[in-house]
């Protein structure tokens, strides 16, 4: 539990403003951590989170306001610095080298009492007593390229512990993990709070934000807008604080009867980037009217089945069909023909043109062809009205359809590709990670124009790595685990357990129809 809340807090930020040019990043944000609690920061993308603890962690300067550790004024001039000064960041991206050792990791950039050589013994010694205190089972001699994604998890942790961190910033620790590393890692989470350390935890995933939280402080446009406890809010109360208005996190889904099968994939093997076979004997079928989800940690064969089916990667054999047409071997164009819409995982590398300006990306696919263009030149008057409608209809906030695409927010170059996919009228729609880094307002606009496909009659599939997202989207959930489809289930009939066991490849169920 927390301490009282009259004690002195660990950590004090007082006032931090920090200024880029043309924008106010933290405009005079109060924030405290006090001993034995997770405090979580709570913002969509650009609130101000990263920013505040990059200042934290010695990588910005605030131009105004104070930082006390312990009551006492400090200047955090470095991440060495902040680590001196006992702060900790575990960083969402691993900062591991997966041709060493845990021990070795550990030791990198810690003077040793061996002079030039690492005294490994020592490092190995206090990693095995850290694990054994905090239940985090790792082990020394591990190389990193064998363990888990959670494996790799807990070695950040034992690398912040083994350098005596008492204040955590926990950096968006659970993007990539399954339920069940999720539940390991809170409880790993709650031993070093009850321990006296102070955890920072940020995260845009609500369900765990009130699961793990003491206290939550929300930031938008650089703002405190609220401060909150789980005992007193809920996932909607935390939502409207951080985009000002009342949020529907779950898209409205209406009956929808299905109808004939639209996409069918039969014992599909694709290889992958470095030889392996990424797709393993895949079989699926998604009828009109319905949503699939497809569930997986990253790295089990979704990117290269999406590609697959898209036509931007050459099956090694098997059988695709969209529309009753055998589009195996097609090229991305002729697959686009037969009623194909793809919103890739890449957006600016495979989606749009970041130099090219909005209203050339909306036509991006179609402009050598009627109405856009006629007898080889393009109709400027119609691609102008065609964008304007399509940015007015989807929402795209844009100064106009001549700007510049890479100077849109990421959300906003999302519905973009969206508005250019959907208006093509799919009979087949693939939408590969639709919101991964995206506000929630955003998530929440595509989470229904996706959904609206259904009452369209069309066969859409959503590959997702956010376990929330596939659940409150499909009608049906498949799961991939090495490149092999573990079970499909029933949305009503799913669970987190149930899925995350057959994420990790623990389970195989029987799949519906």
């Amino acid at each position: 539990m927390p301490s009282q809340s009259n004690a002195t807090p660990m950590l004090q930020m007082k006032g931090i403003t920090k200024r880029f040019p043309g924008v106010l990043a933290s405009d005079h944000v109060d924030f405290d951590v006090r001993a034995g609690e997770v405090h979580t920061l709570l913002g969509e993308n650009g609130a101000g989170k990263s920013t505040l603890m990059k200042i934290l962690y010695g990588l910005y300067q605030q131009d105004e306001g104070e930082i006390f550790l312990h009551g006492k004024p400090v200047k955090l001039t470095s991440p060495a610095n902040a680590i001196a000064h006992g702060i900790g960041m575990i960083h969402q991206h691993f900062m591991l080298v997966p041709t060493l050792t845990v021990a070795e990791n550990v030791s990198l950039g810690l003077k040793s009492s061996r002079g030039v050589l690492s005294d490994l013994k020592n490092v190995s010694k206090r990693i095995t007593e850290l694990s054994k205190a905090f239940g985090l089972h790792v082990y020394p001699d591990e190389y990193v390229w064998q363990l888990s994604v959670g494996e790799r998890q807990r070695v950040e942790i034992i690398k912040a512990l083994y350098r005596d961190a008492s204040i955590l910033i926990l950096d968006e620790p659970t993007a990539v993990l399954t339920p069940s590393e999720v539940d390991d890692i809170f409880v790993i989470f709650r031993k070093l709070a009850d321990d006296g350390r102070g955890l920072v935890f940020i995260s845009h995933k609500l369900k765990e934000v009130l699961d793990l939280s003491d206290r939550i402080t929300v930031l938008r446009h650089g703002k405190v807008t609220g401060y909150t406890t789980p005992a007193q809010s809920d996932r909607h109360d935390l939502a409207h604080l951080m985009v000002g208005r009342a949020v529907k996190l779950a898209p409205d889904k209406e009956y929808v009867e299905t109808g004939e099968s639209l996409l069918s994939i039969k014992d599909l093997y694709v290889t992958g980037d470095r030889g392996r076979q990424a797709v393993q004997g895949l079989s699926l079928e998604v009828k009109s009217g319905e949503i699939l989800g497809i569930a997986g940690i990253s790295g089990n064969g979704q990117r290269e089945l999406a590609e697959a089916i898209a036509g931007l990667r050459t099956p090694q054999s098997g059988k695709i069909t969209i529309a009753h047409h055998d589009t195996t071997f097609s090229k991305p164009g002729e697959i686009r023909e037969v009623g194909l819409s793809y919103v890739p995982e890449e957006r600016m590398k495979d989606g749009a043109v970041g130099e090219f300006d909005v209203k050339e990306n909306m036509i991006l696919l179609n402009h050598n062809k009627a109405p856009f263009c006629k007898n080889g030149f393009l109709n400027f008057r119609h691609i102008r009205q065609h964008s304007e409608e399509l940015v007015k209809e989807y929402a795209v906030k844009t100064p106009s359809i001549d700007s510049t695409t890479k100077n849109l927010s990421g959300g906003n170059i999302q519905k973009l590709i969206m508005a250019r996919e959907l208006s093509a009228n799919p009979k087949v729609l693939l939408a590969s990670q639709p919101t991964r880094g995206v506000d929630i307002g955003a998530a929440e606009y595509i989470h229904e124009r996706i959904s609206q496909q259904r009452q369209r009659g069309t066969a859409s599939v959503v590959i997702s790595e956010d376990l929330d997202e596939v659940m409150a989207l499909s009608d049906r959930i498949a799961v991939m685990f090495d490149g092999k489809i573990m079970g499909i289930v029933a949305q009503k009939d799913a669970t987190r357990e149930s899925i995350g066991l057959m994420m990790t490849g623990e389970q195989q169920q029987e799949s519906v129809a």
